[in-house]
């Protein structure tokens, strides 16, 4: 019932249901065409700093480990084989430096280039260089 003045009735300019999903659904299909390449941009990216992270996590853990080393054995390339056998990366710097007798503090420094492991991202991260540095007290008998 339309009432003089008051417009269309509710309802009256609706399309039917079974339209709208057809209408709608090839929509659907150019928004994901073009957001899915961005989103995977993005999944990748997030991976890639995930994996920084995590090397950079495994080149602290080889600074400590070559510390450690270089505070109970005053061969230099006991630390060095600590290092490098501590977590899996190949290509680790190691540079020990403060090591004069017990009670001296001996300093471990670790150096790792990332690799970049995903192709087009992973150019971005293979200029990056990881450091870690760890300080221990050198342990033994006192002369």
């Amino acid at each position: 019932m339309i009432r003089p003045g008051r417009g269309t009735p509710p309802g009256a300019n609706r399309r039917p249901p079974s339209r709208l999903g057809r209408a709608e659904g090839g929509q659907a299909v150019v928004e994901l065409a073009l957001m899915l390449p961005l989103a995977c941009g993005l999944l990748l990216v997030l991976l890639e700093a995930g994996l920084v992270a995590r090397d950079q996590i495994m080149v602290v853990h080889a600074a400590r480990e070559a510390a450690r080393v270089a505070a109970v054995d005053p061969d230099p390339a006991a630390a060095v084989e600590a290092a490098r056998s501590s977590g899996g990366l190949n290509g680790l710097a190691v540079e020990l430096r403060g090591r004069a007798g017990p009670g001296s503090r001996v300093t471990a420094t670790v150096r790792f280039r990332e690799p970049g492991r995903i192709a087009v991202f992973g150019l971005l991260t293979s200029r990056i260089e990881l450091e870690a540095s760890a300080t221990m007290r050198v342990e033994g008998d006192e002369p």
